[in-house]
């Protein structure tokens, strides 16, 4: 039985920076709808993240494909001395495929 208290551990910028580390094609559209925030707050925070150097989004086509730079640390000062590698490595389910999340942990070419 699952009892929703109205907080949860992990803020939605989190969680929609690992829905991109695992889906690097999806759609702001199909983000939002997984993470259950609307489009519009799914775009502001893709924005925060492309800002900050979390995520690089670049065009294919019509859409955009993001990468995750998993070695910044995270934002808080208390937490500073953990990666974002890190916490995305622990919010993966071990049944997960990891197509798109190891190919962004290889490193970049030049």
């Amino acid at each position: 039985m699952t009892i929703t208290t109205g907080w949860t551990f992990i803020t939605n910028h989190g969680l929609v920076l690992s829905y991109i580390f695992h889906n690097s094609r999806s759609t702001a559209r199909e983000i939002a709808n997984y993470i259950g925030v609307t489009e519009r707050t799914t775009h502001k925070i893709i924005s925060d993240l492309e800002q900050e150097g979390y995520i690089e989004r670049r065009k294919a086509g019509r859409r955009n494909v993001y990468r995750v730079d998993p070695t910044l640390p995270l934002r808080h000062h208390t937490k500073q001395d953990v990666m974002v590698e890190d916490v995305l490595e622990a919010l993966t389910a071990k049944d997960t495929p990891r197509s798109d999340a190891a190919r962004m942990l290889e490193p970049r070419s030049a």
